[in-house]
């Protein structure tokens, strides 16, 4: 086992977005997965849903999660952890590690290469997100997992005594609830019982899940900082005849480099879990950092990174390139065996959606990432709300109000067409006075024609509603108090109409 070190910065997201001082939180599918010190007093915590974040901090400052945004802000801080070893692995915005021999060696020793990493860190990230930068904190231990946990308690690990430090601390540090869930209901509840435990019982009644948790707690980490040279087949580089400036370029270079090294491990059976990237300029500038994933890379993920390494680099006042870049090289760092993918719905080979996932890969290079998206099914009581677009290549986030009751909304069968922009039209009797309804649901009379242009005017031949919805009424700012009609005209069409502030809106049509 190698000593390894940990330079953590908190509430990073928040940093990056200038509001770790004040009461914020960071959104994804609806739920809390950042917040500052001052939304913490308040009792905002990890995985509440927004309403409940919001009930216990009314001031609450939303932000929705943007990884790009916050790896670009950390490159600052991944230079600063730089001027002590060019052996640097970035484990997500926030979080960078390296090995401890060299460094320590040189600095004077472990705690004193700690004091430095946390000054130096810490100088970095309050240039970025400003005073109120909580302090960078680091942690050293016999293995990457134990000097991330010691890394939350600015701790340092004493050598050969990891298993014993880790002992006390809750199955919950594992990160996988199911798991200390089901244990917890065994009796389990600290790393040190779990370690406890015969190898081949957990591996029977767990599983390879098990196993890895049980490993982790006994101290023996399979993760390595080996930040060797790959070898020469599993690299690939494209050097650039003209220097190019523009990021959107080199990702849109990069994403054939991205296709070639998967191509090569996909030939032998093997997939990446750490990439490095590596960029040269024109006056012999070079960038490299190593990017870890618990997932295998994918071509569209590896030219993500180098668009984020790009941008932060660029936009570095001090250290950054002074030229265009002139080399690009992609190389697998740390390789698996890959379990193969999935096969199409009629059991051959899914080279169609190879072929598109490469197209959509060449067009996210040019036109960013967030240029193509694919729908996924929310919770909510209007038609728009129901979906959203979710960047192609993303897995969809688990939508907790989707199986939820949603009262008010409209009964199945769901329409067919949903405009992105309502039409404006108006429903009227059989005076030609338009129709309205009261709070309690009630139609001023009943519907007879529907007017949405001139010379566009079609007789109601049926009707159903209408559906009431008055959403979040305890805020003035958001409160929306809306009624749905499905109505059918007598050309034989069905449609949507819904009345929002006195004025009646053409929503969704049916086949």
């Amino acid at each position: 086992m190698s000593r390894t070190v940990v330079v953590w910065c908190p509430d990073w997201p928040l940093v990056a977005a200038g509001l770790a001082g004040e009461p914020s939180a960071v959104l994804k599918a609806n739920r809390v997965v950042a917040c500052s010190a001052a939304a913490r007093a308040e009792g905002v915590r990890l995985r509440q849903r927004r309403r409940e974040a919001e009930a216990a901090c009314p001031g609450l400052v939303l932000l929705a999660e943007d990884p790009g945004r916050d790896v670009r802000a950390f490159e600052a801080v991944a230079t600063a952890v730089g001027a002590f070893t060019p052996e640097v692995e970035l484990t997500r915005p926030g979080v960078c590690s390296l090995p401890a021999r060299g460094p320590a060696r040189y600095f004077g020793g472990e705690e004193a290469l700690a004091a430095l990493l946390a000054q130096a860190a810490g100088e970095a990230a309050r240039a970025v997100g400003g005073s109120s930068t909580p302090s960078a904190r680091v942690g050293m231990a016999d293995t990457p997992f134990a000097a991330r946990l010691a890394a939350r308690r600015s701790a340092i690990v004493e050598p050969g005594r990891t298993a014993e430090w880790l002992a006390p601390l809750p199955l919950g540090v594992l990160g996988a609830p199911s798991l200390a869930e089901f244990l917890g209901r065994l009796g389990i509840a600290s790393l040190g019982e779990l370690a406890a435990m015969d190898e081949g019982v957990v591996s029977g009644r767990l599983g390879a899940e098990g196993v890895r948790a049980h490993r982790l707690a006994r101290g023996l980490d399979g993760e390595r900082l080996a930040l060797a040279d790959p070898p020469p087949e599993l690299s690939v580089a494209r050097e650039l005849e003209d220097p190019i400036e523009n990021v959107e370029t080199v990702a849109f270079v990069a994403s054939g480099l991205a296709e070639e090294l998967t191509s090569r491990l996909s030939r032998k059976g093997l997939c990446c879990t750490r990439v490095l990237v590596e960029a040269s300029t024109e006056h012999a500038e070079e960038l490299s950092r190593v990017w870890r994933s618990d997932r295998p890379f994918s071509a569209r993920a590896m030219v993500d990174r180098v668009r984020w390494q790009l941008e932060g680099w660029l936009s570095l006042d001090a250290g950054g390139p002074s030229a265009g870049i002139t080399l690009i090289r992609l190389s697998a760092g740390e390789v698996a065996p890959d379990t193969g993918r999935q096969l199409d719905l009629l059991g051959g080979p899914a080279e169609a959606g190879e072929r598109l996932q490469r197209a959509v890969a060449r067009i996210q290079g040019l036109l960013g990432h967030e240029a193509i998206g694919t729908p996924a099914r929310t919770g909510g009581r209007g038609l728009l709300e129901q979906a959203r677009l979710v960047p192609f290549g993303e897995p969809f986030p688990e939508d907790p109000g989707f199986a939820q009751p949603w009262p008010g909304r409209l009964p199945p069968p769901a329409p067919s067409v949903v405009y992105q922009v309502p039409l404006e039209v108006s429903l009227r009797d059989g005076e030609g006075l338009p129709v309205e309804v009261s709070g309690r649901g009630r139609l001023s009379s009943a519907p007879a024609r529907l007017w949405h242009g001139p010379g566009r005017e079609h007789s109601v031949e049926a009707w159903a509603g209408p559906f009431l919805t008055d959403e979040r009424w305890w805020d003035p700012a958001e409160h929306r108090r809306r009624a749905r009609m499905q109505v059918l005209l007598a050309d034989g069409s069905a449609h949507v109409v819904v009345l929002e502030g006195g004025r009646w809106a053409l929503e969704a049509s049916y086949d």
